[in-house]
Protein backbone atom coordinates (compact mmCIF):
# COMPACT_ATOMS: atom_id res chain seq x y z
CA UNK A 1 0.00 0.00 0.00
CA UNK A 2 2.76 2.29 0.66
CA UNK A 3 3.98 2.65 -3.03
CA UNK A 4 0.17 3.20 -3.86
CA UNK A 5 -0.10 6.24 -1.36
CA UNK A 6 3.99 7.71 -2.23
CA UNK A 7 2.46 7.65 -5.89
CA UNK A 8 -1.30 9.29 -6.01
CA UNK A 9 -1.39 11.50 -2.53
CA UNK A 10 1.82 13.76 -3.40
CA UNK A 11 0.74 14.05 -7.37
CA UNK A 12 -2.73 14.68 -6.90
CA UNK A 13 -2.03 16.80 -3.40
CA UNK A 14 -0.03 18.94 -5.53
CA UNK A 15 -2.36 19.42 -8.24
CA UNK A 16 -5.32 20.02 -5.26
CA UNK A 17 -2.56 22.54 -4.00
CA UNK A 18 -2.29 24.14 -6.86
CA UNK A 19 -6.35 25.22 -6.58
CA UNK A 20 -6.14 26.29 -3.28
CA UNK A 21 -3.73 28.50 -4.22
CA UNK A 22 -5.17 30.22 -7.21
CA UNK A 23 -7.54 31.20 -4.56
CA UNK A 24 -5.82 32.42 -0.95
CA UNK A 25 -1.82 32.74 -2.32
CA UNK A 26 -1.18 33.02 -6.13
CA UNK A 27 -3.87 35.14 -7.22
CA UNK A 28 -2.71 36.92 -9.92
CA UNK A 29 -2.75 35.49 -13.84
CA UNK A 30 0.66 37.19 -13.99
CA UNK A 31 2.51 35.06 -11.29
CA UNK A 32 0.69 31.81 -12.48
CA UNK A 33 1.96 32.54 -16.45
CA UNK A 34 5.63 33.50 -15.04
CA UNK A 35 5.75 29.73 -13.48
CA UNK A 36 3.69 27.86 -16.20
CA UNK A 37 6.09 29.78 -19.30
CA UNK A 38 9.40 28.56 -16.82
CA UNK A 39 8.01 24.93 -16.66
CA UNK A 40 7.15 24.50 -19.97
CA UNK A 41 10.15 26.97 -21.51
CA UNK A 42 12.70 25.76 -19.00
CA UNK A 43 12.40 23.11 -16.32
CA UNK A 44 10.14 20.31 -18.13
CA UNK A 45 12.86 20.42 -21.16
CA UNK A 46 15.79 19.83 -18.69
CA UNK A 47 14.02 16.59 -17.16
CA UNK A 48 13.46 15.18 -20.67
CA UNK A 49 16.70 15.98 -21.53
CA UNK A 50 18.75 14.75 -18.47
CA UNK A 51 16.10 11.44 -18.20
CA UNK A 52 16.82 10.25 -21.39
CA UNK A 53 20.41 11.08 -21.46
CA UNK A 54 21.11 8.97 -18.49
CA UNK A 55 19.74 6.24 -20.12
CA UNK A 56 20.96 2.99 -21.93
CA UNK A 57 19.09 3.25 -25.42
CA UNK A 58 20.59 0.17 -26.49
CA UNK A 59 19.62 -2.04 -23.37
CA UNK A 60 15.96 -0.53 -23.90
CA UNK A 61 12.94 -1.47 -26.61
CA UNK A 62 12.64 1.58 -28.07
CA UNK A 63 11.47 0.24 -31.29
CA UNK A 64 8.53 -1.43 -29.87
CA UNK A 65 7.57 1.29 -27.62
CA UNK A 66 7.50 3.62 -30.27
CA UNK A 67 5.33 0.88 -32.51
CA UNK A 68 2.57 0.71 -30.04
CA UNK A 69 2.42 4.27 -28.87
CA UNK A 70 2.49 5.73 -32.50
CA UNK A 71 0.01 3.33 -33.98
CA UNK A 72 -2.34 4.12 -30.54
CA UNK A 73 -1.99 8.09 -31.08
CA UNK A 74 -2.52 7.38 -35.14
CA UNK A 75 -5.77 5.45 -33.90
CA UNK A 76 -6.97 7.72 -31.25
CA UNK A 77 -6.52 10.64 -34.06
CA UNK A 78 -8.97 9.16 -36.39
CA UNK A 79 -11.76 8.03 -32.81
CA UNK A 80 -11.34 11.46 -31.42
CA UNK A 81 -12.59 13.00 -34.89
CA UNK A 82 -15.27 10.83 -35.25
CA UNK A 83 -16.29 11.38 -31.95
CA UNK A 84 -16.11 15.03 -32.68
CA UNK A 85 -18.15 14.44 -35.59
CA UNK A 86 -21.02 12.09 -33.75
CA UNK A 87 -21.98 14.89 -31.48
CA UNK A 88 -22.03 17.47 -33.88
CA UNK A 89 -18.61 19.86 -33.30
CA UNK A 90 -17.41 21.99 -35.26
CA UNK A 91 -13.41 22.51 -36.45
CA UNK A 92 -13.18 24.61 -33.08
CA UNK A 93 -14.65 21.95 -31.03
CA UNK A 94 -13.66 18.77 -32.48
CA UNK A 95 -9.67 20.27 -31.87
CA UNK A 96 -10.56 20.16 -28.57
CA UNK A 97 -11.80 16.67 -28.65
CA UNK A 98 -8.62 15.56 -30.28
CA UNK A 99 -6.56 17.34 -27.64
CA UNK A 100 -8.21 15.68 -24.93
CA UNK A 101 -8.17 12.16 -26.72
CA UNK A 102 -4.43 12.00 -27.36
CA UNK A 103 -2.50 14.83 -24.91
CA UNK A 104 -1.16 13.59 -21.59
CA UNK A 105 -0.76 15.49 -18.56
CA UNK A 106 3.30 14.14 -18.80
CA UNK A 107 4.28 15.90 -15.27
CA UNK A 108 1.66 13.76 -13.57
CA UNK A 109 3.49 10.97 -15.17
CA UNK A 110 6.92 11.30 -13.72
CA UNK A 111 5.66 11.41 -10.80
CA UNK A 112 3.73 8.42 -10.57
CA UNK A 113 6.39 6.30 -12.93
CA UNK A 114 9.23 7.55 -10.23
CA UNK A 115 7.38 7.12 -7.35
CA UNK A 116 6.37 3.43 -8.39
CA UNK A 117 9.35 2.41 -10.00
CA UNK A 118 12.22 4.62 -9.33
CA UNK A 119 14.93 5.37 -11.58
CA UNK A 120 13.95 3.20 -13.81
CA UNK A 121 10.49 3.99 -14.38
CA UNK A 122 11.52 8.07 -14.59
CA UNK A 123 13.89 6.70 -17.35
CA UNK A 124 11.56 5.13 -19.42
CA UNK A 125 8.91 7.99 -18.62
CA UNK A 126 11.48 10.40 -20.43
CA UNK A 127 11.56 7.55 -23.19
CA UNK A 128 7.95 7.40 -23.65
CA UNK A 129 7.64 11.12 -23.93
CA UNK A 130 10.44 11.67 -26.17
CA UNK A 131 8.14 9.61 -28.64
CA UNK A 132 4.62 10.54 -27.59
CA UNK A 133 5.46 14.35 -27.37
CA UNK A 134 6.61 14.81 -31.13
CA UNK A 135 4.04 12.74 -33.25
CA UNK A 136 1.32 14.63 -31.08
CA UNK A 137 2.30 17.75 -31.55
CA UNK A 138 2.91 17.21 -35.40
CA UNK A 139 -1.15 15.69 -35.26
CA UNK A 140 -2.73 18.38 -33.22
CA UNK A 141 -0.58 21.16 -35.37
CA UNK A 142 -1.71 19.77 -38.63
CA UNK A 143 -5.51 19.79 -37.08
CA UNK A 144 -5.31 23.25 -35.74
CA UNK A 145 -3.86 24.48 -39.62
CA UNK A 146 -6.73 22.77 -41.42
CA UNK A 147 -9.59 24.14 -39.92
CA UNK A 148 -12.49 25.38 -42.27
CA UNK A 149 -12.54 28.82 -43.34
CA UNK A 150 -8.71 29.11 -42.58
CA UNK A 151 -5.52 30.09 -44.80
CA UNK A 152 -4.58 27.31 -46.02
CA UNK A 153 -1.62 24.95 -44.39
CA UNK A 154 1.84 26.46 -44.64
CA UNK A 155 4.39 23.74 -44.20
CA UNK A 156 7.11 25.21 -43.53
CA UNK A 157 5.30 28.01 -40.42
CA UNK A 158 4.12 24.09 -39.20
CA UNK A 159 7.19 22.58 -39.10
CA UNK A 160 9.08 25.59 -37.93
CA UNK A 161 6.52 25.17 -35.09
CA UNK A 162 6.89 21.70 -34.30
CA UNK A 163 10.85 21.64 -34.12
CA UNK A 164 10.84 25.02 -32.07
CA UNK A 165 8.59 22.98 -29.66
CA UNK A 166 10.78 23.60 -25.94
CA UNK A 167 9.56 19.30 -24.91
CA UNK A 168 11.04 18.44 -27.94
CA UNK A 169 13.75 20.16 -28.47
CA UNK A 170 14.21 18.35 -24.99
CA UNK A 171 13.69 15.22 -25.88
CA UNK A 172 15.89 15.56 -28.96
CA UNK A 173 18.70 16.68 -27.00
CA UNK A 174 18.12 13.87 -24.41
CA UNK A 175 18.07 11.25 -27.65
CA UNK A 176 21.30 12.86 -28.49
CA UNK A 177 23.05 13.24 -25.43
CA UNK A 178 22.56 9.37 -24.70
CA UNK A 179 24.28 8.75 -28.16
CA UNK A 180 27.47 10.26 -26.68
CA UNK A 181 27.18 8.47 -23.50
CA UNK A 182 24.90 11.28 -21.53
CA UNK A 183 25.64 14.18 -19.47
CA UNK A 184 29.32 15.59 -19.23
CA UNK A 185 30.51 16.26 -15.27
CA UNK A 186 28.75 19.50 -13.43
CA UNK A 187 25.87 19.61 -16.12
CA UNK A 188 24.73 16.22 -15.13
CA UNK A 189 23.38 17.26 -11.71
CA UNK A 190 22.66 21.02 -12.54
CA UNK A 191 20.19 19.24 -15.35
CA UNK A 192 18.60 16.88 -12.70
CA UNK A 193 17.84 19.65 -10.42
CA UNK A 194 16.14 21.50 -12.58
CA UNK A 195 14.04 18.81 -14.27
CA UNK A 196 13.14 17.99 -10.44
CA UNK A 197 11.66 21.16 -10.04
CA UNK A 198 9.49 21.26 -12.82
CA UNK A 199 7.59 18.05 -11.44
CA UNK A 200 6.28 19.93 -8.23
CA UNK A 201 6.11 23.07 -10.04
CA UNK A 202 4.02 21.56 -12.75
CA UNK A 203 1.62 20.05 -10.80
CA UNK A 204 0.74 23.17 -8.82
CA UNK A 205 0.11 24.99 -12.08
CA UNK A 206 -1.89 22.30 -13.40
CA UNK A 207 -4.34 22.30 -10.19
CA UNK A 208 -4.09 26.43 -10.57
CA UNK A 209 -5.42 26.12 -13.99
CA UNK A 210 -8.34 24.07 -13.13
CA UNK A 211 -11.67 25.33 -12.55
CA UNK A 212 -14.92 23.33 -11.37
CA UNK A 213 -17.35 26.02 -12.86
CA UNK A 214 -15.96 24.89 -16.36
CA UNK A 215 -17.58 21.08 -16.08
CA UNK A 216 -21.03 21.70 -16.80
CA UNK A 217 -19.87 22.26 -19.94
CA UNK A 218 -21.44 19.56 -22.87
CA UNK A 219 -21.41 17.22 -20.51
CA UNK A 220 -22.15 14.16 -22.68
CA UNK A 221 -19.42 15.37 -24.76
CA UNK A 222 -16.79 15.39 -22.00
CA UNK A 223 -18.15 11.91 -20.51
CA UNK A 224 -17.25 10.12 -23.67
CA UNK A 225 -14.01 12.12 -24.49
CA UNK A 226 -12.88 11.19 -21.03
CA UNK A 227 -13.99 6.95 -21.42
CA UNK A 228 -12.34 7.05 -24.64
CA UNK A 229 -9.29 8.80 -23.26
CA UNK A 230 -8.88 7.38 -19.52
CA UNK A 231 -9.96 4.05 -20.47
CA UNK A 232 -10.14 2.72 -24.20
CA UNK A 233 -6.87 4.39 -25.20
CA UNK A 234 -4.55 2.70 -22.14
CA UNK A 235 -6.62 -0.77 -23.51
CA UNK A 236 -5.68 -0.25 -26.76
CA UNK A 237 -1.87 0.46 -25.90
CA UNK A 238 -1.71 -2.78 -23.60
CA UNK A 239 -3.22 -4.79 -26.28
CA UNK A 240 -0.35 -3.84 -28.72
CA UNK A 241 2.42 -3.77 -26.23
CA UNK A 242 1.26 -7.55 -25.68
CA UNK A 243 1.42 -8.50 -29.88
CA UNK A 244 4.74 -6.36 -29.91
CA UNK A 245 6.21 -8.44 -27.09
CA UNK A 246 7.20 -5.70 -25.08
CA UNK A 247 8.59 -6.85 -21.60
CA UNK A 248 6.47 -5.58 -18.53
CA UNK A 249 8.24 -2.55 -17.07
CA UNK A 250 8.61 -0.47 -20.67
CA UNK A 251 4.89 -2.08 -21.54
CA UNK A 252 3.56 -0.91 -18.31
CA UNK A 253 5.24 2.85 -18.53
CA UNK A 254 4.02 3.25 -22.03
CA UNK A 255 0.11 1.81 -20.63
CA UNK A 256 0.40 4.39 -17.91
CA UNK A 257 1.07 7.37 -20.00
CA UNK A 258 -2.00 6.61 -22.11
CA UNK A 259 -4.26 6.81 -19.60
CA UNK A 260 -2.81 9.80 -17.88
CA UNK A 261 -5.80 12.91 -18.48
CA UNK A 262 -4.81 15.64 -20.98
CA UNK A 263 -2.43 18.23 -20.97
CA UNK A 264 -3.33 21.72 -18.88
CA UNK A 265 -1.18 23.13 -21.46
CA UNK A 266 -3.65 22.08 -23.97
CA UNK A 267 -6.38 25.07 -22.49
CA UNK A 268 -3.50 27.34 -23.73
CA UNK A 269 -3.41 26.17 -27.13
CA UNK A 270 -7.20 25.60 -27.66
CA UNK A 271 -7.13 29.80 -27.28
CA UNK A 272 -3.99 30.62 -29.14
CA UNK A 273 -4.98 28.67 -31.85
CA UNK A 274 -8.68 29.02 -32.81
CA UNK A 275 -9.90 26.02 -30.85
CA UNK A 276 -12.96 25.47 -28.57
CA UNK A 277 -11.23 27.10 -24.99
CA UNK A 278 -14.24 26.77 -22.77
CA UNK A 279 -15.11 22.75 -23.56
CA UNK A 280 -11.23 22.47 -23.49
CA UNK A 281 -11.06 23.71 -19.62
CA UNK A 282 -13.81 21.18 -19.02
CA UNK A 283 -12.26 18.30 -20.34
CA UNK A 284 -9.17 18.58 -18.49
CA UNK A 285 -11.01 19.50 -15.39
CA UNK A 286 -13.36 16.39 -15.64
CA UNK A 287 -10.06 14.12 -16.80
CA UNK A 288 -7.90 14.82 -13.96
CA UNK A 289 -10.67 14.74 -11.22
CA UNK A 290 -11.86 11.28 -13.05
CA UNK A 291 -8.34 10.21 -13.35
CA UNK A 292 -8.06 10.34 -9.39
CA UNK A 293 -9.91 6.54 -9.44
CA UNK A 294 -8.86 5.38 -13.25
CA UNK A 295 -5.00 5.30 -12.69
CA UNK A 296 -4.51 3.29 -9.26
CA UNK A 297 -7.21 1.15 -11.01
CA UNK A 298 -4.79 1.31 -14.50
CA UNK A 299 -1.32 -0.05 -12.13
CA UNK A 300 -3.74 -2.58 -10.48
CA UNK A 301 -4.22 -4.16 -13.97
CA UNK A 302 -1.31 -3.99 -14.89
CA UNK A 303 -0.08 -5.45 -11.78
CA UNK A 304 -2.26 -8.26 -12.30
CA UNK A 305 -1.61 -8.75 -15.65
CA UNK A 306 2.04 -8.42 -16.57
CA UNK A 307 4.83 -9.88 -14.82
CA UNK A 308 6.07 -6.68 -12.66
CA UNK A 309 8.63 -6.95 -9.84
Amino acid sequence: MGPWLDAFVPAFGMIALGAFLKRRLLREDAVRAGIEKLVFYVLLPCLLASSIAAVNLGSLPVGGMAAALWLTLLLGTGASLLLARAFGQAHPAATSVLQGGIRFNNLLGFAISGAVFGAAGTGLAAVATGLIVPCVQVIVTLAFAMGGGRSRPRPLAMLRQVALNPLIIGCASGFLLAALGGLPAGLAPLARTLGQASVALGLLAVGAALGAEAMRDRLPLQGATAAWKLLAMPALTLLLCRLFGLEALPATIATLFMALPTASTAYVMARMMGGDAPIMAAMTTMQHVVAVATLPLWLMILWAVLPLP
